[in-house]
């Protein structure tokens, strides 16, 4: 555990969870660029860029309740949850380990809020608590049906959220991201990190299926407008963060080769069981009630991707 002093005010400062990782890094130094202290609470430490009189470091697990307990002072300004276990296939073979880390997690830092006057709470959720809509348009207005453990324990965070707001009066926003890309993603295993990999080594990528399936991209600028323009208007509901914009995984192939200019081959092999035909989303909600606007372009983005693949093969 490190900190840094001067230590400004509990009633200003945000708690990013998960601030070490590709989301939480991109949020914390939105918030740090606006001059607003954070406490940064990941089992992983923060880069250097990240080290400084604004940013407080808590190492730690957050099923620990002496973690959240030392993170969550009384009157911080809020909690801008990101840490969670996001793998689908973790959690359908962990679905004991996801409830523990995803929803009782949330409800400790819930409970936190409510005892010591914390009131704004910004969750990362996923579509995949609607579950499978084939080629339907995903909107908040459908139901909660989730298919697998990781969409179960969201939905339940979502809840979780819900009677806290109407109970307590918390501002609490659920936002529900499709897939997220952009720099600082090198680490991930995501089709777009693959993708980027083939192109620096020369070599292709397997395509499941016909390729076909639809995908919504969305850049980390954009996610992070989201989250801030939720912030800002301490917002209390639920919100689809995508692009707007699916496109097949065909199409994306072909994306990535224009952005590096390098050929990427591809070969089919068989689909996977259970794959999702299509994630096509409406942001329209978003946009009306944060005034969100996805201004990241996915060429223009995936070329900000490739300079950072590029950047740490040659450092």
């Amino acid at each position: 555990m490190s900190s840094v002093s001067p230590d400004p005010a509990p009633a200003d400062r945000v708690v990013v969870t998960g601030g070490s990782g590709f989301v939480g890094r991109a949020v914390v130094q939105a918030f740090v660029e606006r001059g607003t202290p954070v406490t940064i609470v990941d089992l992983q430490e923060p880069p250097e860029s990240l080290r400084g009189d604004l940013v407080h470091y808590l190492a730690g697990d957050l099923r620990d309740p002496a973690v959240r307990d030392a993170a969550v002072e009384e009157g911080a300004a809020g909690i801008v949850h990101l840490a969670a276990i996001t793998s689908v296939l973790r959690s359908v073979d962990q679905p004991d380990d996801t409830f523990a880390t995803n929803v009782a997690v949330t409800h400790g830092l819930l409970e936190l809020a409510r005892l010591r006057g914390v009131d704004q709470f910004v969750l990362a959720s996923t579509n995949a608590v609607v579950g499978d809509v084939g080629h339907g348009t995903i909107s908040e207005a459908l139901p909660l049906t989730p298919l697998t453990p990781y969409g179960a324990t969201k939905a339940a965070c979502e809840m979780l959220l819900s009677g806290y707001a109407g109970a307590y009066g918390l501002k609490a926003a659920a936002l529900r991201f499709t897939n997220i890309y952009g720099p600082g993603m090198g680490h991930k295993d995501s089709f777009v990190p693959r993708l980027m990999r083939a192109a620096l080594a020369g070599t292709g990528v397997e395509v499941y299926g016909d390729g076909g399936q639809r995908r919504d991209f969305v850049h980390i600028d954009d996610v992070v407008q989201g989250i801030l323009a939720a912030w800002d208007k301490e917002y209390t509901g639920t919100a689809v963060i995508g692009s707007g914009d699916s496109i097949s995984v065909l199409e994306l192939i072909e994306a990535v080769r224009t952005a590096t200019g390098e050929p990427v081959p591809s070969t089919h092999v068989p689909a996977k069981n259970g794959e999702m035909p299509a994630v096509i989303v409406d942001v329209t909600k978003a946009q009306r009630e944060l005034g969100y606007t996805p201004a990241v372009e996915l060429t223009a983005g995936l070329r900000t991707v490739w300079a950072d693949f590029r950047a740490s093969a040659a450092s």
